[in-house]
């Protein structure tokens, strides 16, 4: 090829690149979606760990949706109140008041109070329990299986098992809620974290039944009911519920429960 043959080319070439570049320059300023500033100032003070726990695709997109009104200003439970006041500040609104909230496993049938029908070894996930004989080694049907699915979907190492129980760290939960939708026995719940006394039991049975296979079971005997002062348990179902916002925490239900299941 000539010298002047390769000089042609090169300009086509370089030419082609030029007008395609500006092409796009001018179509991206032509059809560029304006954001709107609070969503990117919003984006900058949420934590950045898209864990989802808001109900949005990542902290962007509870960002686009408190700006649209879609969202609460709290909706981060990553950030909780010190957060949810600098989205406030940004937004010119009240933040309002920010309960915190941590994840409760509802269950205390350890290894040395709880059942088993038999020794289990294979794959050690609690999903995989519905294929298992029984639905898995532990004589109660309600029992925390203790093979850490919550274990692993949790994004901030706050849930462990211990003596096969799963064991949530207050302080270390963000209540994301990924535990709560990774437990296919639906043990765990976001309780308040100035709650101090809660029910460490799911089961419904009766409480023969309950005795047979766990010694801390809750046997539906109504004694928490009695001595609450503030009509805060109620058993439903053979199993009691602590209501948090009539709760006052004063420990009388702790003291009477014979099981001691009342943390």
């Amino acid at each position: 090829m000539s010298v002047t043959g390769i000089i042609i080319a090169a300009v086509i070439v370089g030419g082609t690149g030029l007008f395609i570049g500006a092409f796009l320059g001018i179509a991206g300023k032509k059809f560029a979606v304006e954001v709107d500033e609070r969503e990117e100032a919003i984006t900058g003070v949420l934590p950045g760990n898209n864990c989802g726990g808001c109900g949005y695709a990542g902290c962007s997109g509870l960002a686009a949706a408190i700006v649209a009104g879609e969202a609460e200003i709290g909706g981060c439970p990553v950030g909780g109140a010190p957060v949810a006041a600098k989205i406030g500040e940004i937004m010119g609104e009240e933040a309002g008041e920010q309960v915190r909230m941590t994840a409760f496993v509802k269950c205390a049938g350890t290894c040395d109070k709880a059942n088993q029908d038999y020794e289990y070894y294979g794959i050690e996930d609690c999903k995989m329990m519905d294929f298992i004989q029984n639905g898995g080694p532990k004589s109660c049907n309600y029992g925390c299986l203790g093979f850490g699915s919550c274990v692993k979907a949790c994004p901030f190492d706050a849930i462990h098992i211990v003596d096969g129980v799963a064991v949530v760290d207050k302080d270390a939960c963000k209540a994301c809620g990924k535990c709560v939708a990774a437990c296919p026995k639906h043990l765990v719940e976001l309780v308040p974290y100035e709650q101090k006394h809660l029910v460490q039991c799911s089961s419904k049975d009766k409480g023969k039944d309950v005795l047979s296979v766990c010694k801390v079971g809750c046997i539906g005997c109504k004694m928490c009911q009695k001595v609450c002062p503030s009509d805060a348990i109620v058993v439903e179902d053979n199993i009691a519920h602590i209501d948090p916002e009539k709760c006052t925490n004063c420990g009388l239900c702790a003291e009477k429960c014979p099981k001691k299941i009342i943390m």
